[in-house]
């Protein structure tokens, strides 16, 4: 039995527990393996037939090319967890985010032979976020706003006031003037 088999037989008994979607790739990153939160996130006609196509046809996330987290696994021989990723499903065109986090497996030699990805979907909250920060800044300026409107027309008022002493005391000069 090969190792990546091995790996399978050992890891399906404990897959049910991911709330997460994951798939399991071969060192062709071809998809060997995957759970039903992952077939259920694709469309119908890319989700049939899903054994077998490359993980990057699937899910077209911006790392894939230059910094594909299994490569990376595999390089480094470790887990591997990257947050805030970008991409898309394949046709689809909403654009999703994920936490991935993968870890290489190895055979007997420490040779790669496959990666176990996992996929956290975070776009909704990725999107309230932006709206949360969104909605600070406009708060932010409607705070400046009204900081500057309030300086002006506290300038205006002590100018008002200004003007009021003068005048009073111009009341008080022509009084004095009057009785004399």
């Amino acid at each position: 039995m090969d190792a990546l088999s091995a790996f399978l037989e050992r890891f399906k008994p404990l897959a049910d527990v991911f709330m997460d979607s994951y798939f399991v790739v071969d060192a062709q990153r071809n998809i060997v393996e995957f759970n039903r939160a992952f077939f259920s996130m694709l469309p119908r006609q890319v989700a049939r037939g899903l054994k077998g196509k490359k993980c990057y046809e699937v899910l077209e996330l911006e790392i894939c090319k230059e910094r594909c987290i299994a490569e990376q696994c595999w390089r480094d021989k470790r887990h591997v967890r990257l947050d805030e990723i970008n991409g898309r499903i394949a046709t689809a065109e909403q654009p999703v985010r994920f936490i991935l986090s993968a870890i290489p497996i190895l055979d007997e030699a420490g040779n790669p032979v496959g990666a176990l990805e996992i996929q956290r979907n975070v776009t909704d909250e990725a999107m309230v976020q932006v709206k949360y920060q969104e909605m600070l800044e406009s708060e932010a300026r409607e705070r400046e706003r009204l900081a500057a409107q309030i300086r002006t027309r506290t300038r205006e008022l002590l100018e008002t006031n200004q003007s009021l002493l003068r005048a009073q005391k111009e009341l008080l000069a022509y009084k004095k003037g009057l009785m004399l």
